[in-house]
């Protein structure tokens, strides 16, 4: 609570955040063709990008004890930000109702990077960390759940929290690019798209919304309303499957990829 409150006192973070925005606002949405698709740029992303460049320690502009204090000012943004998708789940609770199925078996499409993710991190070198990196995309849920099984300090841990790091500081941008590009191939319905945006990272998720919704902004509110229903959704559940099927299935993959390229099986901290 006492961070909390330092945090809201802190006037250079309001600052910065109120510059970025109006900047960044004034700048507005583009849309560029290029030949792998469209990439939307949207005011969000600016503020994503733009942020991260000034946090670098080589700006000097932010210091450690700025940083964490903007840590807990996204968990109230955020909050705040739910709160108002919340607002747009209402008037479109019957469309969502109709894709009822859709949502709840949208969650095994999170477990399908598991299969691109184990065979790539074992192509590249990576021993026991593979688990850790490859079994999700590891936001806070995740990173409890490789603590709790094997410890932060194991190789599992490190792997988990090598792409909690990578998605706390390049995930909302790499996402918001992937959106645009691949909603203006036109071979996914919109539906499908925004309850993609639902990955359990609320950060990610408002950064995919929006860039769908400056590649279809008549469809706004029907994009925020599925996407937000997808995150809950799969906040709820998200843990659950990692558990269950994600970790089980990346330990299985992670056994054959090893003995594929190293002609051994792998000793495993967790058997």
């Amino acid at each position: 609570m006492e961070d909390s409150l330092r945090a809201l006192k802190n006037v250079k973070i309001h600052f910065l955040a109120l510059a970025l925005t109006v900047i960044c606002e004034f700048f507005g949405t583009y849309v560029v063709r290029l030949p792998i698709g469209s990439v939307a740029f949207f005011p969000m992303l600016y503020a994503l990008i733009l942020g991260f460049i000034i946090g670098l320690p080589a700006f000097k502009v932010l210091k450690l004890s700025d940083q964490e204090d903007s840590s807990y000012l996204i968990n109230i943004s955020v909050m705040l930000l739910l709160a108002r998708y919340g607002t747009l789940v209402g008037p479109n609770f019957y469309k969502i109702l109709d894709s009822g199925l859709a949502l709840i078996m949208q969650e095994f499409g999170n477990l399908g990077t598991i299969i691109f993710a184990v065979p790539v991190a074992v192509w590249l070198g990576l021993k026991e960390e593979t688990i850790g990196a490859g079994h999700s995309i590891g936001r806070e849920g995740n990173v409890a759940l490789i603590s709790e099984i094997y410890g932060l300090d194991s190789a599992a841990g490190r792997g988990v929290m090598g792409v909690y790091i990578c998605g706390t500081l390049l995930g909302s941008i790499f996402f918001g690019f992937m959106a645009s590009i691949i909603a203006s191939w036109n071979i996914f319905s919109i539906e499908s798209l925004a309850m993609a945006a639902g990955t359990g990272s609320a950060s990610m998720m408002t950064a995919t919304v929006g860039a769908l919704q400056a590649v279809h902004p008549e469809k706004s509110e029907m994009i925020a309303a599925y996407g937000a229903a997808s995150n809950m959704l799969t906040s709820l559940d998200g843990l659950y499957m990692s558990l269950f099927i994600g970790l089980p299935m990346s330990k299985w993959l992670y056994r054959v990829c090893y003995k594929v390229k190293y002609g051994v099986k792998p000793e495993l901290t967790d058997k």
